[in-house]
């Protein structure tokens, strides 16, 4: 075989990636849009029917990190394919489900497989791509998210216009059987390591304790479940959590990396991460209530406005990836969340009284650009930094970063709105989103010259 048919065919597989990408982004968007749907057919309240969401992104969070350990251990390209087979034949439970409890199980289910996917993703994009080119395999990613991403909400209103929820989940079968048979053919192993190192069950399981009653505890919170309750699951979890990681740095090869944390670069990067996505989780939840209450304006015309935001990273990120190839990606990470934070104030100082549509558009868009110039920089920093066989690991600490920035987002956004009057409200949910983005700027500065 010739280096230019092997060159082909590893490049081939990243379509099954892209492929799982679409349907586990797609899957989010298109299940928040028809939570009203879902509720009228099972008849139970606004409140309950969000545990569909809730469920699937709570078992996504727990399982990451030892997923992400058994990937580094035996095989990323096993961990990818397993988690592909469990999210389709989840979606045809889902889709087959006739009783609240069913779908509940069924998006359980979903979750583990998202999670099989997710942990591996980074890792597998990192052996496709040669590292010069990296940045542009990780802007692909990120530039395929943002187009699912802007076109879910569409497409959902679509489907349940012609025909019943159920199609929501039956359209990802498809995209499984493709993604499988092409990952099954041209997914490449894991680099041979020796000696191996056995899989940390204990450790898993405290994963498991700690990550669920932290994150059910905070996103309670957000949905103003009971406060006292909340709290003792959030201390419950946080003092498991301090023998968790004193157990972890025992570890040669820990679960919960903080051995990579003491390389400075990759420290950086998470915190650069979970201050960003709170910045960003903080402006695409207030905002809304901004258009809708403060504004008038409709539920179309305001998801509609949210949409430029995710097109302009959907256009920056693949600019950004071939631009750091020549330049100093923590700078330019910097850049964009410059960019970001100029959005932000351009939109918290947005004259309300004579504000049109048009003049939220290009506002929106500049946040999209500021985001999409930061995301693919950060990502290849906090890749490279880490050790090849440790890419499993590292990727999914950097997807528990982003949850854990989105959560802290909302919960933000919650306690903003409790104290808070409404008529300042969202100013104040921007302005403390810029604040997290300077941060995330400095943060993102500081580590320039270290790469």
């Amino acid at each position: 075989m010739s280096d230019r048919k092997f060159s082909i065919r590893k490049y081939i597989a990243i379509i099954a990636i892209l492929l799982v990408l679409v349907m586990t982004v797609l899957d989010v968007t298109l299940v928040n849009v028809s939570l009203p749907v879902l509720a009228e057919d099972f008849a139970i309240s606004d409140s309950v029917i969000v545990w569909i969401v809730t469920v699937y992104q709570l078992v996504i969070t727990v399982l990451l990190l030892p997923l992400s350990s058994a990937g580094d251990l035996y095989s990323y390209r096993r961990n990818f394919l397993t988690g592909v087979i469990i999210f389709t034949i989840a979606s045809a439970l889902c889709a087959a489900s006739q009783t609240f409890s069913m779908i509940i199980v069924a998006r359980a289910l979903q979750g583990v497989g998202a999670a099989c996917v997710m942990s591996v993703n980074i890792a597998l994009t990192r052996l496709i791509y040669p590292r010069d080119i990296l940045g542009r395999g990780l802007a692909l990613n990120a530039m395929v998210i943002a187009i699912a991403t802007a076109a879910g909400p569409t497409i959902a209103g679509c489907i349940l216009s012609v025909a019943s929820w159920h199609w929501l989940f039956l359209i990802n079968i498809p995209f499984g059987v493709i993604a499988f048979i092409i990952g099954k053919k041209l997914l490449p192993h894991n680099p041979h390591r020796e000696p191996k190192v056995k899989f940390d069950w204990i450790g898993a399981i405290e994963n498991i304790i700690v990550f669920g009653l932290i994150f059910y505890s905070l996103g309670s919170f957000a949905r103003k479940g009971d406060f006292s309750t909340n709290i003792c699951l959030f201390i419950a979890g946080v003092t498991i959590g301090v023998f968790y990681v004193k157990r972890q740095l025992r570890h040669d090869v820990p679960m919960l990396p903080v051995d990579l944390f003491r390389i400075r670069l990759y420290s950086l990067s998470i915190a650069t991460s979970v201050c960003s996505f709170i910045a960003q989780n903080m402006a695409m939840i207030s905002l809304p209530f901004l258009f809708l209450n403060r504004l008038g304006l409709s539920e179309i015309t305001t998801g509609l406005l949210m949409t430029p935001w995710s097109l302009a990273t959907m256009i920056t990120s693949p600019i950004a990836a071939r631009f750091i190839e020549h330049h100093n990606p923590g700078i330019t990470a910097a850049a964009g969340m410059g960019v970001y934070a100029t959005g932000l104030i351009l939109l918290a100082t947005m004259p309300q009284s004579t504000t049109t549509e048009l003049d939220i558009v290009w506002r929106m868009a500049i946040c999209g650009i500021g985001f999409g110039m930061f995301q693919t920089p950060n990502n290849v920093v906090m890749v490279i930094a880490t050790p090849a066989h440790r890419t499993g690991g590292a990727g999914g600490m950097q997807s528990t970063a982003r949850l854990v920035g989105q959560t802290l987002g909302a919960t933000l956004v919650t306690l903003i709105f409790a104290i808070v009057t409404p008529l300042i409200s969202v100013t104040v949910c921007l302005y403390t989103a810029l604040g997290m983005a300077v941060i995330a700027g400095l943060l993102s500065l500081s580590r320039a010259n270290k790469i």
